[in-house]
């Protein structure tokens, strides 16, 4: 018989069977416990069932609980109810992976029938198991509008499920959340609009059954409008039949059409439904049978909600309430008290005549053909070797990723605040209330300057008068609501006095509230002007949170409940982003993370072989930053960790993140012309061997100038430094600081000055200048454009780029800016300075300059070189700053010279001999960046939309130390990156 054909047969005696049904109401659906190989099931059913007696025939319409977590004694009594009993399956509650694993295949062992494996695990195995992450909850889920996402989440869960042999998730929740008093749905469910309801469930249902796990919609009829836990007692709902079958019944009805497996049945009294007296539904033949089968013609697996639930235990015996539920018509008794009791008494029933034996073999050989369709018939014992990992999934990590950022809604967003313009708003804090959100301030911080302050949930008077005092002067304060609970009775955790605090803050700036946690909360946030929910308070929506705020990705989210007149059902929306980076996992780029797990081995060795004491690592692939890992320590000695705060000196980085930007920032605007000499722009050169240096030639570094002055010589004598240029402390006439307790005269930087106008140009050959690399380059460079500009180049730097772009801590002169603790130490200078270098620019001519210097002096963290380079990669623009034209990138990031890879400022991969050079072998022409001699690199590759930043301080304590280039450590990791693509290493 082919497939088809025993499908049209099935429905065409189903829809005969039921005919007497309500036509009206009666859905069309194919009998979903129908494997695609239904005669090798029909056979396997009846080979099981022929092989029990009845006695062990009842067993399988029982389900108890079982945990991982207890001690022997539970153990012993499931493997004995499971053996004596011959149970139809367990539903696991709280444990862990392994130890539930084991079980399993120990309980497995024990069972004459292979035993159906449960857990009620709506928002994933995480709601019951430690060791694995938690999915968004159903009410987040609700705020996310491509179901396809939602889809992809039942099917890693269903991965999880296969991994951990469990064969049923007591999920979705269908409840249309209607009353917004509900104790036990609110968050579980995804939203008040039957149609949201519908779909979202028919997603999840879908990822969880074409992936081998049978779904499970609880809890019918409708558990979604109520003001009492059945848990604790019976609820009553009151609504007309008529309701109850336009709001409460449609996704049903949508999920039978789509072969939606089991049901449970709730413990509900609905007078409309069943007018006896405290009739529960999971007790009434009313419901179950009447309506559930006959008139909804649901043919799939019936579960009863737990039997212990005091909803129906309070008024029914144990062994009592399972015949009861079994009478009524489920399938399955769910969390008996008294397995053996209840056996008991269901065999005196059909020994009576209440039921007959041949109705409980139909529901048997039911739960007997939905075990085949779970695999059963070939069951396998669990593997548990590497079942952590296998759980812990990077694609899971993608999908839980997506689904949080795109359920992130932002309801209120007065004149248009977010996405931040930082433009127009210059200081930003943070208040954080309740719970620490110290991701949440920490992820702010990565997108421009913020003070953070927090203080606890209904904080008294005097503190909250002390916050407003030190919150006044802020143009905006970002408000991070935590601690929220999901209790209506308590307000969902919130203090009227908090609210009070936000309220008063609103009408003297600019106020963005991020609620996180149960959206019912925000009824309490009316008149607010900028709310934005984030529905749950975990590291992940702390992290993307701010993404919102400031435009690294864009706000997708809408309100899925009615929580006040302001806060609507339906309210946000799609709100663009404006092209910030953004941060997220590798896979979500389609890069591997377990290649690039390999650069920790490489941080590792370095930091062994004493290339480095520290480094840190940053990837940015899209635009998102997939990678960011800090190794080591500041110091070989016992010192701080590095981080991802820890500010490095860039060294010659500085050519390309601050002079040359400005040269590209200048040309753009017509201000600078490449083809003209530095006598053009800087008169006192007339006359000297420097006048007629073409610009792009001196950017190339092919203008005869020599790579290196070392101009301190001149300033040392006898092994130490002339008093008559530096002083211990500054005095008058030497206020320019070199080092820590030690400041040159004032003079300095025009001594220096003259000494590299008056240096010897290299000899040419052939007519024209060999390719010698040069730090001078950029001393001319930094004059150029100090002249055009009429302001010191960290002053235009600043200005113009990176408080713009939010870059607090790219700077020069660090020290002023930030404390010393954190910024990572270079040389200890026993040549120049006599002293441990920190916080000073290393290299000797740009301290001597003061500083600040063309070719070096710039210091900053990681994120602060990816959003540079992001800027290049965007071709000028980065948010809601426009810095540069398109070709203006395009033509100082390739390759210029003939004779060497430089571009203008910028260096490339080795062009000839088709190897990386700098960079790693694997990177393509396009790329472009530069290294840094503290031991710091960056490079993009436009082709491949990709960021490489190392960031380390291998000059610590001695400069001459070069394993780190030797070793090859920069260009190995960069190698890594592409293959984290795909793209095979030329070692292979």
């Amino acid at each position: 018989m082919s497939m088809k054909l025993w499908r049209v047969l099935t429905v065409g005696f189903i829809a005969l069977l039921f005919s007497s049904g309500r036509s009206d109401k009666m859905v069309a659906i194919e009998d979903p416990l129908i494997s695609k190989n239904p005669l090798d099931q029909i056979s396997w059913v009846d080979s099981v069932f022929n092989s029990l007696s009845f006695e062990e025939r009842l067993g399988q319409l029982f389900m108890v609980a079982a945990y991982s977590n207890k001690d022997q004694r539970h153990v012993d009594e499931i493997a004995n109810l499971v053996k004596s009993e011959n149970l139809g399956g367990l539903i696991f509650f709280q444990g862990g992976p392994i130890r539930q694993a084991r079980l399993t295949n120990y309980y497995q062992e024990q069972a004459k029938t292979p035993l159906f494996i449960a857990m009620d695990a709506e928002w994933g195995i995480s709601m019951r198991l430690d060791s694995v992450p938690d999915f968004p909850k159903a009410m987040t889920l609700g705020a996310v509008q491509d179901s396809e996402l939602i889809y992809e989440m039942g099917s890693q869960m269903a991965m999880q499920f296969k991994e951990l042999g469990m064969h049923i998730n007591f999920a979705p929740v269908v409840d249309v959340n209607s009353n917004p008093e509900n104790p036990v749905i609110g968050y579980r469910a995804f939203g008040e609009n039957k149609k949201l309801v519908a779909q979202r469930a028919i997603a999840y249902m879908k990822g969880l059954q074409d992936h081998g796990v049978i779904a499970n919609a609880k809890h019918f009829p409708g558990h979604g409008d109520t003001e009492v836990d059945s848990h604790y007692s019976l609820p009553v709902i009151k609504n007309p039949e008529q309701r109850i079958w336009d709001v409460d019944l449609y996704p049903y009805q949508e999920l039978f059409r789509e072969n939606l497996m089991s049901v449970m049945v709730a413990h509900l009294n609905i007078p409309s439904l069943d007018p006896a007296t405290n009739m529960a539904t999971s007790l009434s033949k009313k419901v179950v049978t009447d309506l559930l089968q006959n008139q909804m013609n649901f043919q799939g697996l019936i579960f009863t909600d737990a039997l212990n639930m005091r909803g129906v235990a309070k008024d029914n015996a144990p062994g009592e309430v399972d015949l009861k539920a079994l009478l009524a018509g489920n399938d399955i008794l769910l969390y008996s008290q008294d397995v053996p009791k209840a056996k008991a008494i269901i065999k005196r029933a059909v020994e009576d005549g209440m039921i007959e034996e041949g109705e409980i073999n139909r529901r048997v050989k039911k739960v007997l053909k939905a075990k085949y369709w779970a695999g059963l018939n070939r069951y396998k014992p669990i593997k548990t070797e590497g079942l952590i990992e296998r759980l812990n999934t990077p694609e899971t990590k993608v999908i839980t990723e997506e689904l949080y950022a795109d359920a992130l809604t932002v309801a209120i967003n007065k004149d248009g605040l977010i996405p931040f313009k930082q433009l127009d708003l210059k200081s930003f804090a943070s208040l954080s209330i309740g719970d620490e959100g110290e991701e949440f301030q920490r992820y702010l911080s990565k997108y421009t300057k913020f003070e953070h302050f927090s203080i606890r949930k209904a904080a008294d008077q005097t503190t909250h008068y002390n916050t407003m005092k030190k919150l006044e002067d802020f143009d905006v304060v970002v408000v991070g609501l935590m601690g929220i609970t999901n209790s209506p009775s308590r307000k969902f955790g919130i203090a009227p006095a908090d609210m009070e605090l936000l309220k008063n803050l609103s009408k003297r700036q600019k106020v963005v509230v991020v609620l996180f946690g149960n959206s019912y909360a925000a009824q309490y946030l009316e008149g607010l002007d900028n709310v934005v929910f984030a529905y749950e308070n975990n590291d992940l929506t702390q992290e993307l949170a701010p993404q919102i705020l400031f435009g690294g990705r864009s706000a997708k989210g809408i309100l899925p409940v009615s929580v006040s007149d302001q806060f609507i059902q339906g309210v946000g929306g799609f709100l663009p982003g404006n092209n910030r980076l953004s941060y997220g996992t590798p896979e979500s780029v389609g890069l591997d993370s377990k290649v690039l797990d390999k650069i920790d081995e490489v941080a590792a060795k370095a930091i062994r072989i004493q290339a480095t004491p520290g480094a840190n690592v940053l990837v940015v692939k899209n635009g998102k930053v997939v990678f960011e890992r800090s190794y080591g320590q500041l110091e070989y000695k016992s010192s701080p960790k590095v981080n991802s705060e820890t500010v490095y000196d860039l060294a010659s980085i500085t050519k390309v993140l601050a002079t040359t930007q400005a040269v590209m920032f200048l040309n753009s605007r017509g201000d600078l012309d490449m083809n003209k000499t530095l006598g053009d722009y800087l008169p006192e050169l007339k006359g000297t061997n420097k006048e007629n240096l073409v610009l792009k030639n001196v950017m190339m570094h092919e203008s005869g100038l020599v790579a290196y002055i070392p101009h301190y010589v001149k300033t040392v004598e006898n092994g130490s430094w002339r008093g008559d240029y530096y002083k211990p402390s500054a005095e008058p006439g030497f206020n320019r600081p070199v080092s820590n307790d030690m400041y040159g005269r004032n003079d300095l930087r025009d001594s220096i000055w003259n000494w590299t106008v008056e240096s010897k140009l290299l000899p040419k050959s052939g007519g024209r200048y060999k390719y010698v690399y040069s730090d001078l380059t950029m001393y001319f460079m930094q004059a150029v454009v100090e002249r055009v500009v009429n302001q010191p180049l960290n002053e235009f730097m600043d200005q113009n780029f990176y408080e713009p772009l939010g870059l607090h801590t790219l700077t020069f002169l660090p020290t002023e800016k930030m404390p010393i603790d954190n910024i990572a130490p270079t040389e200890d200078d026993v040549t120049f300075r006599k002293r441990q270098v920190q916080g000073y620019v290393h290299d000797p001519g740009a301290a001597m300059f003061g500083g600040v210097a063309g070719h070096a002096g710039l210091f900053g963290k990681a994120n602060d070189l990816a959003v540079m380079m992001q800027l290049m990669l965007n071709r000028g623009y980065y948010g809601d700053v426009a810095l540069m034209k398109g070709q203006t990138v395009d033509a100082f990031t390739r390759l210029q010279s003939s004779q060497s890879r430089r571009g203008w400022g910028w260096d490339k991969p080795d062009q000839e001999l088709g190897k990386g050079g700098s960079a790693g072998d694997l990177a393509p022409k396009s790329t472009f960046g530069h290294t840094g001699f503290t031991g710091t690199c960056v490079w993009a590759d436009p082709d491949n939309n990709l960021i490489y930043v190392f960031l380390s301080n291998r000059v610590y304590p001695d400069a001459n130390n070069t394993k780190l280039l030797k070793e090859g450590i920069r260009t190995e990791i960069h190698d890594i990156i592409y293959e984290a693509m795909g793209m095979k290493s030329p070692k292979d």
